[in-house]
């Protein structure tokens, strides 16, 4: 199995589509459906591939995690929507997902933390929320970021009651070593660009097909859309959105996220559209039934 197909798990797809199309009731997504009828979910997980009992499964963890709560349609259909926490989740990662800092703050900020011996199961916590965000490991317990991720690390930290163990600061890299030399030490960045053109490998040519097409039919829109933003989404955590002049020149980050804008732009809507008829239609079926 790929990395591309590997990252498309049921619950991966799951979490996907709300974030897309399944977060009706607010400001941002007006149009949007409300609690989603599970065998919408069903259908709309199908086109992607997902077979029943893995949908139901994927719900079922889902929901012990407390991301997705039941409810009822308007007709009494059983359904699911978001807790106020996915909803928190999913809003954290908008501006990350679907837009890149332009003209970002100069500088880094440094996450140094400590944890006592008896609670020392926070340390995996704590290294695994930092490497979430996109930190890259300057030294032990010394964890490092842009400067614009300050405010997303603040409010992550506080919202897992971690900020007790944690101080941060920000400033500039006083040297010795070049930075742009730092940089390389501090991330992996051929793994990182290796996820990047993973990406392109699978994606570039999902774009150069639509490019040539007139028309957008809403399922095909559907499944290539969820499938981009599905492999898109962690990308731009693992790549914090380290300054260009700090990067090898042929970088393919940028090119991956134009690629994913640019699918973004041609699809969506589209996608929506069948997101938002498959649901509809599944409640009118309940309904007569």
């Amino acid at each position: 199995m790929s990395d591309e197909q590997a990252q498309h798990t049921p619950r991966s797809l799951i979490v996907t589509f709300y974030g897309a199309y399944g977060r009706g009731g607010t400001q941002d997504h007006p149009d949007a459906p409300g609690p989603v009828p599970v065998a919408a979910l069903i259908r709309l997980l199908g086109v992607l591939g997902v077979d029943p009992p893995s949908v139901r499964s994927a719900v079922s963890r889902l929901k012990r995690r407390g991301l997705l709560v039941p409810e009822r349609t308007a007709a009494g259909a059983a359904a699911y929507g978001l807790s106020e926490a996915g909803r928190q989740l999913l809003a954290d990662g908008d501006r990350r997902i679907f837009g890149r800092p332009t003209g970002p703050p100069p500088g880094w900020v440094l996450a140094v933390f400590s944890v006592p011996e008896d609670e020392r199961h926070k340390r995996h916590l704590l290294r695994s929320r930092l490497a979430g965000l996109g930190f890259g490991t300057a030294a032990p317990g010394v964890w490092i970021a842009p400067a614009h991720l300050y405010e997303e690390t603040r409010h992550t930290l506080e919202r897992l009651q971690l900020d007790p163990y944690v101080d941060l600061f920000t400033g500039a890299h006083a040297g010795f070593t070049p930075t742009a030399r730092a940089v390389a030490r501090w991330w992996d960045l051929d793994a990182l660009a290796a996820r990047h053109r993973a990406f392109l490998a699978v994606h570039e040519p999902v774009l150069e097909h639509w490019t040539r097409r007139r028309a957008v039919p809403p399922e095909a829109a559907y499944r290539d859309y969820l499938l981009a933003l599905d492999a898109w989404r962690r990308l731009p955590y693992a790549d914090p959105g380290l300054p260009p002049d700090l990067l090898p020149q042929d970088w393919p980050g940028g090119r991956a996220a134009e690629v994913f804008r640019r699918l973004h732009d041609t699809l969506r809507a589209a996608g929506a559209r069948y997101a938002h008829e498959a649901t509809a239609g599944t409640s009118r079926t309940q309904d007569a039934g």
